[in-house]
């Protein structure tokens, strides 16, 4: 009889990044079956690892699912708390169920995260012939009448789609957030169609849900919600230039267990940061439809810090946790 672990975990396939010692593989788990946004992570940067030179030898990717990647995060504490010849694919959902102790009490200092180099966008998105015309426009008539405004995203309520114009309005002086209007969809297309059939205000989501209907002219984004503009689409100004500093993105990074040395922290991240400078990784988020967001070694973690404690927040404000 296999073990437990065995039965959840995929066999690994080699492919790239390296191990600290010559001779052995490195081994990057992504908390999730094969296909999807872990294992990409996994397989992508650690073939570009290999691929540019990063590292020597090529790494193992398992697939280890189960509880929302917790059963991965629980196992990287418990059994492989100073392996440094691990990685673990991660994003912007692990620290959202982090926060919202869905980790069966597990917290986010119990890893130690590396670094992100790529992220699908959060946006804040209307009809075509919506009134608002700006990111202000819309927090302004949620202020006077909370009520008016009713928004459709993807994820369940207290999900990291709902937490984002609850940060927007944060931001703004709006503190009352249980009075915001949100309708949990099945995904992100269904919360935007909702929101050009009139049957909502508003939509929020990742900018690879709608970039489909913002070409067919059918939707105005009214703001993403990065440092920067998105490459391609530089028309759409940021939260932030328009007055309110959120960030909210589904990253694609990377944690390592708490227990190993700061020599080895900084080697991931030396590496990552690699991936992030290289030709390939450009060219592999292009392809995917990933944004540039690069946040490295102790910038990513104070960052993390700051997402936790603002989820944990605004998360118990509105009754999803205790």
């Amino acid at each position: 009889m296999k073990s437990r672990i065995s039965k959840v975990v995929a066999i690994g396939v080699l492919l790239a990044a390296g191990a600290q010692s010559p001779g052995h593989a490195a081994e990057c788990i992504a908390p999730a079956n094969p296909g999807g946004g872990w294992d990409f992570t996994c397989r992508q940067i650690g073939k570009i690892m290999f691929d540019i030179g990063a590292v020597k030898q090529p790494i193992q990717v398992t697939n280890m699912a189960g509880a929302g990647g917790g059963l991965a995060y629980n196992h990287v504490v418990a059994e492989r708390n100073d392996d440094a010849e691990l990685i673990v694919a991660a994003s912007s959902a692990t620290t959202t169920r982090l926060a919202q102790n869905a980790y069966a009490g597990m917290t986010a200092d119990r890893v130690r995260f590396v670094g992100a180099i790529g992220a699908d966008p959060g946006v804040i998105v209307v009809a075509k012939d919506s009134p608002f015309k700006s990111l202000g426009d819309i927090i302004g008539a949620i202020k006077a009448n909370p009520g008016s405004v009713t928004f459709a995203g993807g994820s369940a309520t207290g999900g990291f789609d709902h937490m984002k114009p609850l940060m927007l309005l944060r931001r703004a002086g709006f503190t009352d957030i249980r009075k915001v209007k949100y309708i949990s969809l099945d995904g992100g297309a269904d919360a935007i169609t909702q929101t050009i059939g009139g049957f909502t205000q508003a939509m929020t989501g990742d900018m690879s849900e709608v970039v489909g209907f913002l070409k067919a002219g059918e939707i105005r984004v009214l703001a993403v919600l990065t440092d920067e503009r998105v490459p391609g689409f530089e028309d759409i100004p940021t939260a932030k230039e328009q007055g309110f500093d959120v960030v909210a993105v589904n990253w694609r990074g990377l944690y390592i267990p708490r227990g190993v040395s700061d020599d080895t922290f900084n080697m991931w991240a030396g590496h990552l940061q690699k991936v992030a400078d290289s030709a390939e990784w450009k060219q592999a988020m292009v392809a995917n439809g990933l944004a540039p967001f690069t946040k490295v070694g102790g910038d990513f973690q104070s960052y993390i810090d700051g997402v936790v404690a603002e989820v944990r927040k605004l998360s118990k404000e509105l009754g999803v946790i205790q």
